[in-house]
């Protein structure tokens, strides 16, 4: 009888974290819930035995005490989806606060580095060894909207975190996979899309979902390492 899998899930406490969660949870695995908002994951959780863990993730101590709890739990960690992240109000270079970068930065690349270390770290150790990172990229990787620079070098940046977790992680069984994401209809891209006269087309959420649950349950030596999952007549071929 198959083992039931577990999975860390960040930014599970809305949008695209929260509908890939449940889609897990609906899928009957173990999942664990973090963010920065008790309150929002137990949201996500309802009714559910989720493990609702509230975690920085760009302070070390609080992702590694939330992935320890993890094992402590479970025993093994099969997948990550390294999903928590945040923007920035569109800016040139000139008009964006050296603050508002780093910020950006800390979330989306340092945040992103802790949580895929810890993950890793517990892969190699578990017996046997092994387990699958999923890095929530973006479109902007390939073609950025403008003002979007900080936002932009930092999705680059998961790219190359990417890229070298695949690497590094071969001796110990560990894929690494990246899905690039457009225009998911949650409840905040919704809201700006509606009161935009230039909106975008949208997809629904679930899509998303699925895809991440197709890559997290691939089988061992199988990989998805990057996917792009959009809207069919979103401006991403041709933009620019």
């Amino acid at each position: 009888m198959e083992k039931t899998r577990s999975i860390i899930i960040t930014g599970a406490g809305s949008g695209i974290g929260r509908a890939t969660a449940r889609r897990f949870l609906a899928a009957g695995w173990r999942v664990a819930l973090l963010g920065r908002r008790a309150e929002a994951l137990r949201q996500t959780a309802g009714d559910s035995p989720a493990l609702i863990l509230p975690c920085d993730v760009t302070n070390e101590g609080d992702v590694d005490a939330a992935f320890d709890r993890c094992h402590a739990e479970w025993g093994r960690l099969d997948a990550l989806f390294n999903n928590a992240g945040r923007g920035a109000d569109p800016a040139t270079p000139d008009e964006l606060a050296a603050e508002t970068f780093r910020d950006v930065i800390a979330v989306n690349v340092t945040g992103m580095f802790l949580c895929a270390r810890a993950a890793f770290r517990l892969m190699r150790a578990q017996a046997p060894q092994g387990g699958r990172i999923i890095n929530n990229g973006s479109i902007s990787a390939h073609a950025p909207r403008p003002g979007s620079v900080a936002y932009t070098v930092s999705k680059h940046a998961v790219t190359g975190l990417t890229k070298s977790l695949s690497l590094d992680g071969r001796p110990f069984g560990i894929a690494c996979g990246q899905i690039d994401i457009g225009n998911a209809a949650t409840e905040l891209l919704t809201q700006v899309s509606t009161n935009a006269p230039d909106a975008e087309p949208l997809m629904d959420v679930s899509v998303v979902a699925d895809a991440v649950l197709h890559m997290a349950g691939l089988p061992q030596g199988a990989n998805v390492q990057f996917m792009t999952v959009m809207a069919t007549n979103m401006p991403f071929i041709g933009r620019g």
